[in-house]
């Protein structure tokens, strides 16, 4: 940092100048001035420029950096000044509102307020007082008023209204009318330019405006309301430009009141650029995610793949739950086409149990420079494993019965236990999906083997005349998908692109819930010369979640909107990388103890989660929300309804049997659950 400020600012100069201000030699004048001297104008303008071509950055912060520049500067060197885009509508009409009194706490409680309200905001019609007064009084009030000689009753455009008795003179040499006898001299002693300090003080209660507003509330041509408008322009107490959102052409606006419309537009996107919650996060996933059901057919299908290669996914929701909520009508046979067409890999990631274990799709051009960024998993060392391997090196993709040659001693059990086991260590593939899904739905028991790595395979199950349906398809090993070998630097640049494009804003979080190969500061290199390239944002856009946050360019504003989130039930499989929590945001507090498991759901609204479902061991663990809202119970049901599952069994909340006296039981009968012998039930 030494060298940049060397290198730009002469540090010698401003050394010597404090110097002689410390010992008193120079002195310092403060100076209001009109506008920026040119030592600072240059500089101003230099910011500007480098604003112009930050064209990519979130909205929020083009518009509060815009807001914030010198209007005369922006002029200078824009040729015009455009705020239709900048100025908030939302403070537009709350200012409005204080300007004409009509906000809360600005109305009239008394005939001595409403008497201000007419000095301040001027002719008034009897419907129009009432609006600016609390109660119902306003009559009897400006009937005192009148009666007092406080105020007097004139015509103006054709109509007959209140106004102060101070402004008497000023309606009269303005626009002629009559004004009762009998009010104090200093009331109808004539004033200096009358029409134009009605006119500024119209400019002062209102927000933009044009000409021919003006000309019709006073009820005068066009031309005198221009002139007058000119003659105010000219004295710097009125501008003229475009400022209204959704407006079209020239207005005018009083310079005080575009101040405060520019600072509370100002503070309005301020608040926007402050970090979202993570509630707001959840829902935004969700969106990225099209969640639910925002794509169709098989363009569809690839679109959701993409945001999800790379991903170790639990293999038994890929099709029961990932893939259906990302599609409006996920169909399997789409799933298959893609993988015998050689466009699809599956690779294993590890097994669960006897009957599951994690998968990650990868597209066959993306597969050598992303698999460089997964956790490796262990290598099983076996001499079948060694055999298995060697035959599909020398044979390449091999059907169950060329496959069986590879160990003819060896039983089917023992040669698919080991199949599997090179499978989850992401040695091997098969080109179709046919051999996982056998294993999802088998229920045999394990191998009894005694020693070895195969301990705990599944067993075959069938056996038919081509081999059992847990060897069906064609295998062959991973290896020679990875050619050729990229560089670390294009694989993290990969990773990179993979994980924003995966969850839109990338976190630490996220990063080590992924696994990827050397943590977050595998990519955070990566990610920051993207940034410097123009291709990410960098900031703090979660709360919570640390500083070093990354995005696309358009997902921080997407981000942004859903800080309001609508009020939709949504279940997710607690392993979707689309459910943040427990991975990129932490449990809410809960007596039970929720994790990212095989099996389980969360079940949220508007972000908010709800409760987790274990649908393995029954078990649903609440969080703060679920007490006033027994949404929960019904998305419980509408897995057997909608057809997702046979049977859904609640035996324990929060860690205990559940009872009918349990305050969760009434919400579950509610929902069409039966009490049974170890908790509820609901069946189809």
């Amino acid at each position: 940092s030494r060298e940049c400020l060397q290198d730009v600012f002469d540090l010698p100069a401003l050394r010597e100048v404090l110097t002689q201000l410390r010992s008193r030699a120079i002195r310092v004048v403060s100076v209001d001035t009109a506008k920026a001297s040119p030592f600072a104008q240059s500089l101003l303008f230099n910011w500007i420029a480098a604003f112009m071509y930050e064209g990519d950055s979130p909205l929020a912060e083009r518009r509060a950096a815009a807001l914030s520049l010198d209007r005369d500067l922006l002029r200078d060197l824009l040729g015009a000044e455009e705020l239709r885009e900048l100025l908030d509508p939302g403070a537009l009409a709350d200012l409005e509102l204080e300007l004409q009194l009509l906000a809360d706490g600005r109305r009239a409680r008394n005939p001595d307020e409403l008497h201000d309200v007419l000095r301040r905001v001027g002719d008034l019609l009897a419907d129009e007082a009432d609006l600016r007064c609390e109660g119902s009084e306003s009559g009897s009030w400006l009937a005192e008023l009148v009666h007092d000689r406080r105020a007097i009753m004139v015509s103006v455009g054709g109509t007959n209204r209140y106004v102060a008795a101070e402004d008497a003179a000023r309606y009269r040499d303005a626009l002629g009318c009559n004004v009762p006898l009998g009010l104090p001299r200093e009331f109808t002693e004539p004033v200096p330019l009358p029409f134009e300090s009605l006119v500024g003080r119209y400019a002062r209660t209102h927000g933009p405006f044009v000409a021919p507003e003006v000309a019709a509330h006073f009820g005068v041509s066009l031309e005198r309301s221009l002139g007058a408008l000119a003659a105010l322009e000219a004295e710097g107490r009125v501008v003229r430009g475009e400022f209204r959102p959704l407006a079209h052409g020239s207005e005018f606006c009083d310079i005080e009141v575009l101040r405060q419309l520019r600072r509370r537009s100002l503070a309005a996107l301020r608040r926007e650029i402050e970090p979202v919650d993570q509630q707001a996060y959840a829902r935004f996933l969700l969106g990225w995610h099209s969640i639910p059901s925002g794509r169709q057919g098989l363009d569809g299908l690839v679109e959701a793949l993409g945001q999800l290669q790379g991903a170790a996914l639990v293999a038994s929701t890929v099709e029961a739950e990932v893939l259906p909520a990302r599609l409006r009508s996920f169909r399997a046979a789409d799933l298959d086409e893609l993988c015998t067409a050689g466009e699809l890999v599956w690779i294993g990631a590890g097994g669960l149990g006897a009957n599951d274990g994690r998968i990650r799709f990868c597209f066959v051009d993306q597969l050598p420079v992303l698999a460089l960024g997964w956790e490796t998993q262990p290598r099983p060392e076996d001499t079948l494993h060694d055999a298995l391997r060697s035959f599909l090196a020398q044979n390449g993709a091999s059907f169950w019965n060329g496959v069986r040659a590879a160990s003819p001693e060896a039983s089917d059990t023992e040669l698919l236990a080991a199949l599997w086991d090179l499978v989850w260590a992401g040695e091997v593939t098969n080109d179709s999906l046919a051999p996982l899904r056998a294993l999802l739905n088998s229920r045999g028991t394990r191998a009894a083997r005694s020693t070895g790595p195969a301990r705990g395979r599944p067993r075959p199950g069938r056996l038919t005349r081509i081999g059992p349906p847990l060897g069906a398809g064609r295998w062959s090993l991973v290896a020679p998908l990875l050619q050729p070998v990229p560089s670390a630097t294009v694989a993290a640049h990969a990773t990179a692109l993979q994980l924003l494009d995966r969850y839109g804003v990338v976190t630490r979080e996220a990063v080590l819930a992924e696994g990827v190969h050397g943590g977050y500061a595998g990519v955070y290199g990566v990610l920051k010369v993207l940034e410097e390239r123009g291709q990410t944002r960098r900031g703090y856009f979660v709360d919570g979640l640390g500083a070093a946050q990354f995005s696309l360019p358009g997902a921080v504003d997407r981000l942004r909107s859903m800080r309001d989130g609508s009020d939709l039930l949504q279940t997710l499989a607690a392993t979707d990388p689309a459910q943040p929590y427990g991975a990129a945001i932490a449990w809410p507090d809960s007596p039970g103890r929720p994790a990212r498991s095989a099996g389980a759901v969360v079940i949220s609204r508007a972000g908010v989660p709800l409760v987790w479902f274990d649908r393995r061991s029954h078990h649903v663990v609440t969080f703060p929300t679920a007490a006033d809202d027994a949404g929960w119970a019904e998305a419980l049901a509408a897995l057997v309804k909608d057809g997702l599952a046979r049977s859904v069994d609640v035996r324990k909340v929060n860690g205990e049997a559940i009872t009918p006296a349990s305050p969760w039981a009434p919400a579950l009968v509610a929902a069409g659950f039966t009490e049974g012998y170890k908790g509820f039930a609901i069946r189809v």
